[in-house]
């Protein structure tokens, strides 16, 4: 499931990657696409994903200043909720997805949920009652 075009990835990972809001200008200069791009092809991109409630803007003099309005691990997050939200038996796509994933991932899952939850692996499965 790909949610962006390859010039809308580009853009957010450079959004992404900078620590400031940025003009489009500077979008431009420094997006990793492969090839030249068009300023006003990255401007209607930028501002189509300023619509679409995935990037905040600010005027700062001419330009539009834009910034991202989720980190890109929020982002994901929230993509990976919609998935499981979405598909028909959430807990069986959850168990696949663990599956599927490698042991160094299954170890930051455990992770997190320990942290999250502040329960041990041993106490976890106890208060799910498995």
């Amino acid at each position: 499931m790909k949610e962006f075009g390859e010039l809308e990835a580009a853009i957010m990972d450079a959004l992404w990657d900078a620590d400031r809001a940025l003009a489009v200008r500077e979008i431009r200069a420094t997006m990793d696409y492969g090839r030249d791009v068009a300023y006003t092809t990255v401007m209607t991109v930028t501002n189509i994903l300023f619509h679409k409630g995935l990037l905040g803007r600010e005027k700062s003099g001419r330009a539009w200043h834009y910034r991202p309005v989720r980190t890109r691990a929020e982002h994901a997050a929230r993509r990976m909720g919609e998935v499981f939200s979405g598909c028909g038996d959430p807990g069986a796509t959850m168990r696949r997805f663990v599956e599927e994933i490698s042991d160094e991932d299954r170890a930051r899952l455990l992770d997190a949920l320990t942290e999250l939850t502040g329960l041990r692996p041993a106490d976890r499965a106890a208060a799910v009652g498995d």
